[in-house]
């Protein structure tokens, strides 16, 4: 290279530079004008804000306080009872007792007035003491008074300058709740709340609005919100100092903003190496975020979406022969429980490895989210093959720090066929999963096509149910419970039954299906309101109506029941719910919340099914069963097995010494009846003594064994 074209290029990069210095100094004071006054509008805009959020809140403050007042006097006001008693020669002390008296330190008001129609004062108290409103308040609470005599659904509400302040009151007519006579001129009951220091202190905590104090004027340079009476005038001010937010960022930052302005130079300096050193830096992680895109955590594994990634590249690339593998641990949340998180990580960490190499073929594996996994096999290896492979992997236990953990799996596998979408197939794996996990653990289940439709004739059989509900299709029918003793019928089982279009429906598939589909309450509720209204019609008869654990579960379900007893007029104590044992094991702390509050009204409960399940006696003490029914499994095993008859006694016998009576369901022959008459069983249901009945059969029934009904 020649001297002169060496200083040519040296010029040409010293001008290169000179004016790229240039242009950075020149866009840097550009941009240093423009963040003076983007900071200048920003404190400006954050104090004007602020100030117009606290006028908002303020405005709010005051429109809660008098929608609470109202909402006060309309609960009491449009209320039968006080309509009636204020009618009536006990008016004033009525209203003393009611509301005159509580004003002494109830919460919501502070004071009550009744004015009768001619508008005199009826009763009159403040704190517990009588006072006269026409003093207190002025001439205006006369009109209000008297504007608010018409029956009507909202209450008069305006503040009135009082001596000792400002005050809030609201005034409604003391009206019936519904009517359609057209009513006179009406007695109106106020309520009045001080707006007090402790009231003001509430606003400025529920508003943010430090400082809120109340006063006769405006003050210049404090925010306000007048408070207007009932002519519109204003009679005081709610003000507060403003935060002035904006102004406060601005000088807490005004020192790293001058540093910025001198940093601003060096940093020209070095923006074009460091530009550079974080192009890399971002390439870098941009690697990093595409590889946590599509792996997991935890297990290292591709995740949902790596999966579907590695799907849709096979589906482009026309790979033959791709199946996909859905496993779920079996236990795992036992290992949690038992163990720890800690642990149940290692262990995923363990069957994640393990699962990745399981088998040849395996040319992905993925984890779902908790214990679920996922593997694509791409070869022609038999599908039984493959799903032993990996329940192999699961015969022995893990050791992990010196634990033996045994967990197991459940595998959903759907090869894919031609033209399917990697969504269609992990879906078609996931119902495969599924029916693998209801059919109980260990299970491998390949897709069918059977699935689909079942899951579709469950999806019509459910809105079926639905709407069976809501017609009323579902109806109860009625087993009798008869005395050991004497034969006579003294209660009554109602069983739920469905005859559809397409036929009787078994309660075993609509009553799981109702738990599924969350229908079950609603069954609960119908069965149980047209079950009592028949049950009205047979006087001395008790009532039993099973209950399912999920209902029992509901917090709501004591509230439905006791709804159901009070519109149907129907005695409590004539009514038994029947639970099985398996709510007492999944949630007995809300089972024994609901069974409590029932039995405070006189419902009796039975245990159903004892002997096929796991009730403990400390069970039966603790929850307080007023009848215990022996699974049908013992009454059969007395003919069955050689010491049935003994464990039928020891079972009765356990009942007795707990003081609870004992039925026995599923009598089918005089001797069955015989052997539990003579080991201490009181009453009886079966074939033997009665069928399922309709509600008329059952009346019929009742008629023919008492002739003088």
């Amino acid at each position: 290279m020649s001297s002169s074209f060496a200083a040519k290029y040296v010029r040409a990069q010293t001008s290169s530079i000179i004016a790229a210095t240039i242009c950075f100094l020149a866009v840097a004071l550009l941009l240093t004008g423009l963040m003076a006054h983007v900071v200048a509008t920003m404190t400006r805009s954050g104090n004007e804000i602020d100030d117009a959020r606290a006028t908002r809140a303020a405005a709010a403050a005051i429109a809660a306080f008098a929608a609470r007042l109202s909402g006060t006097v309309t609960d009491n006001a449009v209320w039968d009872d006080a309509y009636a008693a204020i009618a009536s020669s006990d008016a004033a002390a009525w209203a003393y007792d009611n509301w005159g008296k509580t004003s002494e330190d109830y919460p919501l008001y502070d004071g009550a007035i009744v004015i009768d129609p001619e508008g005199r004062v009826t009763s009159s108290y403040a704190k517990g003491k009588s006072f006269q409103p026409s003093e207190y308040f002025g001439e205006a609470f006369a009109r209000q008074s008297k504007a608010a005599a018409i029956a009507s659904e909202a209450p008069l509400v305006n503040f009135f300058k009082t001596e000792s302040g400002v005050a809030l009151v609201a005034s409604q007519a003391i009206q019936p709740f519904s009517t359609n006579a057209q009513l006179p001129r009406l007695s109106v009951l106020s309520f009045y709340k001080e707006v007090t220091p402790d009231i003001l202190g509430a606003f400025s905590a529920e508003h943010e609005l430090e400082g809120l104090r109340l006063q006769a004027v405006a003050e210049p340079g404090l925010l306000s919100v007048p408070i207007k009476g009932m002519d519109g005038a204003t009679i005081a001010f709610l003000v507060w100092p403003s935060k002035a937010p904006g102004s406060a960022v601005f000088m807490a930052v005004y020192p790293y903003i001058l540093a910025a302005a001198v940093i601003l130079c060096l940093f020209l300096a070095g923006v074009l190496f460091a530009g550079a050193s974080e192009a890399r830096r971002l390439r870098r992680l941009a690697d990093v975020a595409r590889f946590e895109a599509n792996h997991d955590n935890l297990s290292g594994l591709l995740n949902r979406h790596g999966l579907l990634n590695v799907l849709e590249h096979l589906s482009s690339s026309a790979v033959p022969e791709v199946s996909l593998y859905l496993v779920d641990l079996d236990g795992f949340k036992a290992v949690n429980d038992a163990w720890g998180h800690a642990v149940g990580d290692d262990l995923i960490r363990i069957v994640a490895k393990a699962l990745a190499t399981c088998h040849q073929e395996v040319i992905a594996a993925a984890r779902l989210g908790g214990d679920e996994f996922a593997l694509v096999q791409v070869g022609s290896a038999a599908l039984g093959d493959f799903e032993q492979a990996i329940l192999n992997l699961f015969a022995g236990p893990f050791k992990i720090d010196g634990r033996t953990i045994e967990v197991g799996a459940s595998i959903g596998a759907a090869p894919r066929s031609e033209d399917i979408a990697p969504l269609e197939l992990l879906r078609r794996a996931d119902m495969a999963l599924y029916r693998a996990k209801e059919n109980g653990r260990g299970q491998a289940i390949g897709y069918d096509p059977e699935l689909d439709r079942e899951r579709v004739r469950i999806g019509e059989l459910e809105g079926e149910l639905r709407s069976a509900i809501k017609s009323g299709a579902i109806e109860p029918v009625f087993q009798p419970l008869v005395s050991a003793t004497t034969g006579a019928i003294t209660g009554l089982e109602a069983l739920a039954r469905w005859q559809s279009a397409a036929g009787r429906i078994s309660p075993e598939v609509f009553i799981p299906l109702a738990e599924k589909s969350g229908l079950i309450d609603a069954l609960g509720v119908h069965m149980l309101r047209v079950s009592i209204c028949h049950a009205r019609a047979w006087p001395g008869l008790t009532l039993s109506v099973n209950v399912s654990p999920i209902q029992l579960c509901n917090p709501d379900f004591g509230a439905q029941v006791i709804s159901v007893l009070k519109e149907s007029d129907f005695d409590a104590n004539r009514l038994t719910l029947e639970i099985t044992e398996g709510v007492l094991m999944t949630n007995p702390d809300q089972a024994r919340r609901s069974i409590d509050q029932l039995k405070r009204v006189g419902i009796k409960f039975a245990l159903d099914d004892f002997g096929c399940g796991y009730a403990s006696i400390g069970a039966l003490r603790q929850f307080g069963f007023d009848r215990m029914k022996i699974d049908r499994s013992l009454v059969s095993g007395v003919e069955d097995a050689a010491n049935g008859i003994e464990v039928l006694r020891a079972t009765i016998s356990l009942a007795t010494a707990l003081n609870i009576p004992v039925t026995a369901e599923g009598i089918e022959n005089a001797r069955q009846a015989a052997i539990l008459r003579d080991t201490g069983c009181d009453q009886l249901q079966g074939y033997l003594v009665g069928k399922p009945m309709s509600a008329q059969e059952i009346s019929e029934t009742l008629r023919l064994e008492d002739p003088a009904a």
